[in-house]
């Protein structure tokens, strides 16, 4: 990493020279200028939103979460009162560990200005405090088959079409809840929904620019005035309390302990529909601690968090093809950094470019020995899969950035301006006037919209990075109650 390089002091009677700058061993980089990159990246990668554009994001939201509760209303299979988890960033960004290979696509600035995943329960089992044992006899760790034996009949009648079935010898049948079946009725439904939706188009409703299944996951891109909104959703089953899988996990000492609460960090899990390398796709679910994720987040230094992002620029460009690294595993290593390092090393303002530097190194050291341990289940090597030439390749790939992270600096910062100037053009064509909410009938009732858009704006520029739950009933949509990490609006 990087190194500082001090002169030595001058003997008796002579002027001692002053000290070099600090340089980065690797690169002869100078951290000093590696730092100022990694500051102007993040000034334009984070934008401000100003009325309009908080305005737009919850004529969105809004509009999304009208949708599901009239998918709701189709079959009656979705939870009448349902609990989503909003997180900032798509699936492709890797703030949920979902395998990119079946996702098209897409690039901000090109095809969306702002990107969400939204976490929708199709199942819950919260009525459980004890640990959540499994059924993971024909699964990979981290992953699981879910037999709906847990449930009762009515929900096995309800759910019983998405499912695949097993006869036993003894003639009982079991039917195991199936994500790509469970993926195929979601996204039918969604299309079924958003065609009667706008059969009636209302004024100030988003435009459905496009709608796809991309997997098992449903992204769709909406325009809302001068924006676009890309929302991945994603259908899962949620749990309270905490896998028994994982148990052993919160044994370990933890950069969070006394920070934040154990109970805050195991409070649910979800699975998520993604299946392991050799796995039955139409049967096996992946373990997601996403909720867990969100609670930690709040323990991380800025300055990390920073160069995590600037690290995560690079290598999604750069480690695309093949899609065998994902941000994810970037997020689980920076996660055992924090782990490893001293609390107070991390939180150094002035450290950027020596955090940049050491996920770098990390992640080549991951690749060369095939082994990114996922961080709640240690035992689960997320790397696993791979090939010798795959690794080889990807390690080769960053060792070129290694060599110049300056350079590979710039060229994210370039990127990410050539995205931002695509949405100014976007808005400065679009409209300019204020987008009346879908219930707004263009008159001063959207006054209170004004005042939720202000307040949204509020909470964004407040909570960077983190994460809004959303309790909603679906027969009054008109009042979602937030809950940004463990905070009630």
């Amino acid at each position: 990493m990087a190194a500082p390089l001090a002169s030595k002091a001058g003997s008796a009677g002579t002027t001692s020279k002053p000290p070099f700058p600090e340089l980065d061993f690797r690169s002869g980089a100078r951290v000093e200028e590696l730092n100022k990159l990694i500051q102007e990246f993040t000034k334009h990668d984070q934008r401000e939103y100003d009325d309009q554009r908080a305005l737009e994001i919850h004529t969105a939201k809004d509009f999304i979460f009208s949708m599901l509760g009239m998918v709701q209303k189709l079959d009656q299979k979705l939870p009448v009162a349902n609990e989503y988890l909003l997180l900032s960033g798509g699936v492709r960004e890797g703030v949920v560990d979902i395998d990119l290979d079946d996702l098209n696509v897409y690039a901000r600035g090109t095809d969306y200005d702002m990107d969400f995943t939204l976490l929708v329960p199709a199942l819950k089992l919260h009525d459980r405090n004890q640990p959540v044992t499994l059924d993971m006899r024909h699964s990979a760790l981290c992953h699981s088959w879910l037999s709906l034996r847990l449930f009762d009949e009515g929900t096995i009648s309800k759910w019983k079409d998405c499912c695949t079935i097993v006869d036993h010898i003894n003639g009982a049948t079991n039917y195991f809840f199936s994500p790509t079946k469970v993926a195929d009725w979601f996204y039918d439904s969604i299309s079924i929904v958003l065609s009667e939706i706008q059969k009636k188009p209302q004024r100030g409703m988003p435009k459905v620019e496009k709608v796809e299944k991309n997997g098992t996951i449903i992204s769709i891109i909406l325009g809302v005035g001068s924006s676009r909104m890309l929302y991945d959703i994603v259908p899962v089953v949620s749990f309270k309390g905490w896998p028994a899988v994982a148990q052993s996990w919160l044994m370990e000492n933890h950069f969070w302990d006394g920070k934040i609460t154990e109970e805050e960090v195991i409070s649910g899990f979800y699975l998520v529909p993604a299946c392991s390398y050799k796995g039955k796709k139409d049967n096996e679910w992946r373990l997601s601690f996403a909720r867990s994720e969100v609670q930690l987040k709040k323990c991380i230094s800025s300055s990390l968090m920073q160069a995590y992002q600037a690290c995560k620029a690079i290598i999604i460009k750069l480690l695309s093809r093949p899609k065998a690294i994902s941000p994810y595993h970037l997020r689980s290593m920076m996660l055992w950094a924090c782990d490893r390092l001293p609390a107070n090393y991390l939180a150094q303002e002035d450290y950027g470019a020596h955090f940049l530097l050491g996920l770098i190194d990390d992640l080549q050291h991951c690749l060369v020995n095939k082994m990114c341990p996922n961080y709640f289940i240690p035992q689960c090597n997320m790397l696993e899969h791979l090939s010798e030439e795959t690794v080889m390749l990807h390690a080769r790939k960053l060792s070129s950035v290694r060599s110049d992270p300056a350079e590979h600096l710039r060229t994210a910062i370039e990127h990410v301006k050539a995205a931002n100037r695509l949405t100014l053009e976007l808005q400065r064509r679009g409209s300019t006037t204020s987008i009346p909410s879908p219930q707004s009938d263009g008159g001063d009732t959207n006054q209170p919209d004004d005042r939720l858009a202000k307040k949204l704006q509020q909470l964004v520029t407040e909570n960077p990075g983190k994460s809004i739950s959303v309790f909603i009933n679906p027969d009054d949509v008109t009042r979602p109650h937030f809950r940004i990490d463990d905070k009630f609006f």
